[in-house]
């Protein structure tokens, strides 16, 4: 089985994780756990913002999801495409996507 992210299964290479059949990018491994959580934090005080719609809110979320590595440009070195929103099934990952067998990971 693999890793879990918030209960959902993460791709063999740790770079995504699946949520109803579609890969989102996981946040930059080599960020230290300061910098994560204060971004996080971030992240999640601008999620409230767009809720409470202040004007620069989606910016504020966008400018800390990139700051993540979730999205911009990607955080490996290998050149390897970047998958993030597509379709599992339609991507390098299928055949690992195929392969969980428990329902209850395909959320």
């Amino acid at each position: 089985m693999s890793q879990r992210a918030g209960g959902h299964p993460v791709t063999p290479d740790g770079r995504y994780f699946v949520v109803r059949g579609r890969l989102w990018r996981m946040s930059n491994p080599a960020l230290s756990e300061e910098s994560r959580e204060r971004l996080v934090r971030d992240l999640m005080t601008a999620r409230r913002a767009v809720r409470a719609k202040e004007p620069d809110a989606r910016a504020r979320v966008d400018a800390a999801k990139r700051a993540l590595g979730e999205r911009g440009p990607v955080w490996w070195d290998d050149g390897a495409k970047d998958w993030n929103r597509h379709l599992a099934k339609s991507t390098p990952y299928a055949d690992w996507y195929a392969s969980i067998s428990a329902p209850d990971t395909l959320r």
